[in-house]
């Protein structure tokens, strides 16, 4: 198994739900508004034997050329974006969803940005998401799941072809869900919202930005035991520093 962070940079977010970007060697972080929180963007490729697997899919972002900038990062890691087989979304919060559909504004339609691949969202969140209503959720991006031949809607825990497991946590979101991923004695484990960051792991407190904080605590300890007895490799998706860790 490998894995590869795409990372789309540095950005505070504060109440507004607005992700403004950070440069690590310029920027003070006492200089945003009070409350701002420091957070990575970056979505995961894991390649397995028998997938490439795209874990979430950042903000979305353009560079200058038009080209996605997510398909850009899989460019640069000798992948075309088209063989893209598997994107796991762990929840529909605009920092996770924006790369998962493009807008074409010649046709005034809208894409998948991994058309070969199949999408795996809860059927709840995806629901909860395109109510509207929330600053978290952009409708316009997620609405081609629902109507998307290439989406696998998924109900509760389970298995996917038999090596990728998913649970719903219930913590950071109504219906967020985790991923473990298991080949050749190796477990790869993305908590995505619940396990944002290394320091979060080490530490008990409960986020008041969380749907539960209470339960994202206990799950936090409950999987760092757990990881540490198994050797689990984490993939923390909004850790500035620590994007992948390994027991080893």
């Amino acid at each position: 198994m490998k894995i590869f962070p795409l990372s789309e940079g540095a950005f505070t977010i504060d109440q507004s739900k607005e992700f403004v970007p950070f440069n690590l060697g310029k920027d003070n972080l006492q200089q945003r508004p009070v409350g701002s929180l420091l957070v990575e963007i970056q979505p995961f490729l894991v390649i397995t034997s028998r997938d490439l697997v795209l874990i979430d899919t950042g903000l979305g972002f353009t560079r200058p050329d038009g080209v996605l900038q997510i398909h850009q990062h899989l460019i640069d890691h000798d992948i075309n974006p088209t063989d893209i087989t598997k994107v796991l979304m762990s929840h529909l919060h605009k920092d996770h969803t924006g790369g998962v559909s493009l807008y074409d504004k010649t046709l005034h339609q809208r894409f998948l940005s991994f058309p070969q691949a199949t999408y795996y969202v809860q059927q709840e969140e995806l629901s909860l998401a395109l109510q509207g209503g929330s600053p978290s959720y952009i409708p316009d991006e997620v609405e081609i799941l629902n109507r998307s031949g290439n989406v696998q809607l998924l109900h509760g825990d389970g298995v996917i072809d038999g090596y990728i497991r998913y649970q719903v946590t219930g913590a950071h979101s109504p219906w967020h869900q985790v991923f473990w991923i298991e080949e050749d004695e190796e477990i790869a484990f993305y908590g995505a919202d619940d396990a944002p960051q290394l320091h979060q792991m080490k530490s008990r407190f409960v986020a008041k930005y969380d749907y539960d904080g209470k339960k994202s605590m206990e799950l936090r300890q409950q999987w760092w035991q757990q990881g540490s007895s198994e050797n689990w490799t984490f993939l923390f998706y909004h850790d500035v520093k620590n994007p992948v860790w390994r027991f080893r």
